[in-house]
């Protein structure tokens, strides 16, 4: 009689990703567009970390990172204060590049680029993702591919690990319209509150939204 041996198939191990944005600055309060700009936490700011830390305490990450921007370091590391880990920098979580407009009220730079918006707003899907409005401004699609990169980088290197990632809002927003998790018009600008978080599964090739806290998705 032949025998036959099957094989199980195993199973992938996901990476779980805790994506924050960073605590209030006070650019922030100030309504100021920030970019790659830096503007110190607020004290509101530096609570909400706080708070964010209490809640992912029982979390045992194996690694922290955060973009390079002071903001989002800082915030980084009074979230994993108590988990003894040095937070890890990248340029690739940084927020979107503003250029000249970094630093300035969002009401001027909403003003300034009117036109160019209105037309962004205008498209969907892809179009939308890489419409830029400005030659100074990141696009969409430009964002959203540098923080992918870093994700599938990182779940490649640690299967089946926890990771802090502290970075942006708008990086972020980019990133969860990316991987579907919302249409542009079911996550706007806004949505993403100071130090809110995704809870994102990934094998390096797949992403998967688990859980979100602090960010408003709307019904359009």
């Amino acid at each position: 009689m032949l025998k036959f041996t099957v094989m199980k198939t195993p199973q992938r191990k996901y990476c779980k990703f805790y994506i924050a944005r960073h605590g209030e600055t006070i650019w922030n309060v100030q309504r100021r567009m920030q970019g790659h700009q830096d503007s110190p936490l607020t004290e509101n700011g530096i609570n909400q970390a706080k708070k964010v830390g209490e809640m992912l305490k029982d979390i045992k990450f194996a690694h922290a990172f955060s973009s390079d921007l002071i903001r989002a370091k800082r915030t980084a590391e009074i979230i994993s204060a108590d988990h003894d880990l040095v937070v890890k920098t990248s340029q690739l979580l940084r927020e979107s590049r503003l250029g000249k407009f970094e630093g300035v009220e969002l009401e001027i730079f909403l003003s300034e680029l009117r036109e160019a918006i209105e037309q962004r707003e205008s498209l969907a899907g892809e179009e939308k993702m890489k419409y830029q409005v400005h030659p100074e401004v990141e696009t969409y699609e430009e964002c959203s591919t540098r923080m992918i990169t870093f994700l599938r980088e990182v779940a490649l290197a640690y299967p089946g690990e926890n990771m802090l990632v502290v970075s942006h809002a708008g990086i972020i927003r980019s990133t969860l319209v990316k991987m579907g998790f919302a249409s542009d018009e079911e996550l706007p600008h806004g949505a993403i509150k100071n130090t809110g978080y995704a809870v994102v599964e990934s094998d390096g090739v797949d992403f998967f939204v688990k859980e979100t806290v602090g960010i408003d998705k709307v019904s359009v």
